[in-house]
Order: C-alpha cells, then sequence, then structure tokens
C-alpha cells in the first residue's frame, strides 16, 4: 500500500512539471513541449511574424517596465486611431497553444493564450477579445469567466503556423465608459526558455521582442512613442 501511494505522489508531480498548473496573471510559466535535451534549434537569426499590421499601431507597450502598479515583462501594441476593435491578432511563429483563460475586466470578456514554439520560444497574448473559429470552441471548454480571475488553464495543444490568425478583435469596446469609448490595444510578450531549468521563476525569460520582429517592422516599433505617458520608454528589457 506504501509503495502505491509513493508510486502515485511520484506521478501526480511530475504530472505538473509535464503539463503545467493553471497559473495567474503574472508572466506565464515556463513550460515547454518536451525537456531542454529535445528541443531543436531555433531559427538563426530568430525572426518573428509580426502579429499585428504594423501601419496601423500608433504606440508601443514597452516589455519590462512598471504600469498600472505593477512590473509587466510583457509588452504590447496600441491602436487609438482605430474606429472599432477589429484588428487581427497572427501567431508569431509556428507553434502550440498550451495554455488559455477566460476572463472578465471592465465588464467585458478578455482571452489571454499562451503559446510555445518547439526550439524553447513562448509568447503571450493577452486582452483578445474575438478570437477566430479554431479557438471559438476551445474556449468554451474553459472555466466559467470571473471577474479579476485570469488564471489559465492547461489545454489540449492546439498547432498554429506563422502567421495564422488566432484573433479578429482586441481591447475593451466599452471600456467601462460606454460604448464610444473603445479601448484598442492587445498584449504581447515573448520569453526565452531555451537550455533553462524548467521549474525557476519565469520572470527572467522574459526578453525584449523589438529586434526579434522584421528589420522594417522593427524599426517603425523602434520610432513609434511610448504607450505610457508615466514610464515613456523606461525598460528593463529593453535597450535605450
Amino acid at each position: 500500500m506504501l509503495r502505491k501511494i509513493i508510486i502515485g505522489v511520484v506521478l501526480v508531480v511530475a504530472g505538473v512539471f509535464a503539463f503545467g498548473m493553471i497559473t495567474g496573471k503574472g508572466e506565464p510559466p515556463p513550460f515547454l513541449i518536451g525537456s531542454p535535451s529535445d528541443q531543436p534549434a531555433c531559427p538563426d537569426p530568430l525572426v518573428l511574424q509580426t502579429p499585428v499590421d504594423i501601419e496601423k499601431v500608433t504606440s508601443i507597450l514597452y516589455p519590462g517596465q512598471e504600469r498600472g502598479g505593477n512590473f509587466k515583462a510583457h509588452g504590447g501594441f496600441r491602436f487609438d486611431n482605430a474606429k472599432n476593435n477589429e484588428i487581427e491578432v497572427r501567431a508569431a511563429m509556428d507553434s502550440e497553444l498550451q495554455e488559455a483563460s477566460r476572463y472578465i475586466e471592465q465588464g467585458e470578456i478578455q482571452y489571454m493564450f499562451d503559446f510555445v514554439a518547439p526550439c524553447g520560444m513562448r509568447y503571450r497574448f493577452d486582452h483578445l477579445l474575438t478570437l477566430s473559429p479554431k479557438f471559438t470552441e476551445m474556449v468554451e471548454k474553459l472555466p466559467q469567466p470571473k471577474e479579476g480571475d485570469s488564471k489559465t488553464t492547461h489545454i489540449d495543444p492546439i498547432s498554429v503556423k506563422a502567421g495564422e490568425v488566432i484573433a479578429t478583435a482586441v481591447g475593451f469596446k466599452n471600456n467601462g465608459h460606454g460604448e464610444s469609448s473603445i479601448n484598442v490595444f492587445v498584449d504581447f510578450g515573448v520569453y526565452d526558455l531555451r537550455g533553462k531549468s524548467l521549474n525557476q521563476n519565469p520572470q527572467p525569460y522574459a526578453v525584449c521582442w523589438f529586434d526579434m520582429l522584421p528589420e522594417e517592422d522593427a524599426k517603425i516599433v523602434k520610432s513609434l512613442p511610448s504607450g505610457d505617458s508615466q514610464q515613456g520608454t523606461q525598460s528593463t528589457l529593453c535597450p535605450d
């Protein structure tokens, strides 16, 4: 009996490290596809697909700065000239969707997705508003959305190709102030997990993704103003 109990505990612990746990809205947990020794090499140089139409972006949220009273390792894109929330978000790499969240903020349902590429790169989108049909059925299986509860849940992985449409609208339709007060933006975080231990705090994995974009898009991103008027371009991850 004791032997069975020990084996059961070992299996549970192994399952946690292999498949992940429910996590909060901090930075995503460093779970990979397989172990670090199994990871294929990433392309060198590593170039991400720009996840949004860069011509529509009006300002950039910098990774690695304090916003809203909390340190944010992720960045994002703002679309302050948008007349509606209809902004497409596309996969940044060939990858798997492994973690997802459906929650309520400011009275509106929001979605947060974590993708992992086989070579050990992870990226996150948050404040997705309307999803592409491929993901609609999956999110209905997530826990019922609650105000302020953005815990992610591990799902059966869903493969995507770079450039595949993930969402067709982002941000808030009402922004808490009525129909005319839209707030159009999407959070985007990138995490380099290559060759790292799987049980460390994930925050050190966050990277500045500006120079990972195609060269012309990277230039545009770095030329745009900061989306945070208080912190500006101050960042612990992105060089001046």
